[in-house]
């Protein structure tokens, strides 16, 4: 709506960017409202599982590399490149790559260690807020 006046006001409105305003505007206010019991009780849960697969994709990912590196080390030239001699590379492979099988095969303890642990240390406010929500 425009006014030809030299006093006049102009303004324009779209929704799409009141959303978006609205949007942005939530991501940097406080949280208005607490968050209800069974959304905190979601989070606390997943945070078990989140860490515990964390750690255990990582050990496997990095026990597989090292594994490929020591495959590599004893099926393919890459010794020579490295600068081993003709057996040596044989055996710094096999080693190399018994490291990354242990690292692999550990990976999975490791997960359900983690998340006993942590189920353990979280365990009294889950059941806390599970009494308060069967009430």
């Amino acid at each position: 709506m425009e006014n030809n006046n030299r006093e006049g006001f102009n303004y324009t409105y779209s929704a799409k960017e009141q959303e978006e305003i609205k949007a942005i505007r939530e991501k940097y206010s406080k949280p208005v409202e607490s968050e209800d019991k069974m959304a905190q009780l979601r989070r606390l849960d997943s945070a078990v599982t989140k860490k515990a697969a964390t750690v255990a994709l990582v050990l496997g990912i990095v026990g597989a590399l090292i594994l490929g590196f020591g495959m590599s080390l004893f099926m393919s030239d890459l010794g020579d490149a490295l600068g081993f001699r003709e057996n040596e590379n044989m055996l710094v492979g096999i080693p190399v790559g018994i490291v990354g099988i242990i690292l692999v095969c550990v990976a999975y303890p490791i997960y359900n260690r983690i998340i006993k642990k942590e189920r353990e240390k979280i365990a009294p406010e889950i059941i806390r807020l599970t009494d308060e929500l069967m009430k």
